[in-house]
């Protein structure tokens, strides 16, 4: 696994490559996230979270679901283009509150390198949606409790799946 970063002023762009086919990338990515998303403190609701859900088509919603069966939205599926290409609009605020009125992007395309190995290249733009905090925000996300450390535990998770015909 390797993993590289690119900062620019409004945009926060990251890649890093999985030991995992590109059908299972993909799925371990969308349909498998909270294996690898840190749910027990990356959620915004009251409840304690039980699953993070990106529904698999263009509109579908992105959300995190409370053990006690609450829904707090996160945004929406902008693209659905399996196995390459997944694009969500990210409405979270600055104090990570739902704000439909927000609208920044998480682009993550998804490449062959081999029949084995995945390069994911993440692209979370229009940070300037953050006004006044659109440092800040950049900054988070560039942490290593942001996309930096959950793309490197996403790798992980992603290579330990099993293969077709393994």
């Amino acid at each position: 696994m390797s993993t590289s970063t690119e900062t620019t002023d409004l945009m926060i762009r990251k890649s890093v490559t999985v030991a995992a086919p590109l059908a299972t990338a993909f799925e371990v990515f969308t349909a498998q996230i909270e294996a690898w998303w840190p749910m027990a403190s990356h959620h915004i609701g009251q409840a304690e979270c039980a699953a993070v859900v990106i529904e698999p088509h263009a509109g579908g919603r992105w959300f995190e679901r409370g053990v006690d069966g609450s829904e707090c939205d996160w945004g929406r599926v902008l693209l659905w283009d399996q196995p390459n290409r997944v694009t969500l609009v990210w409405q979270l605020s600055a104090q990570f509150q739902f704000d439909a009125t927000l609208h920044t992007e998480v682009d993550v395309c998804f490449t062959a390198l081999d029949p084995s190995t995945t390069r994911v290249d993440l692209e979370h733009r229009g940070l300037g949606a953050y006004g006044a905090h659109a440092q800040a925000m950049r900054d988070t996300f560039s942490s290593p409790e942001g996309w930096n450390g959950m793309l490197e535990h996403y790798a992980q998770v992603a290579a330990r799946r099993p293969q077709p015909g393994a």
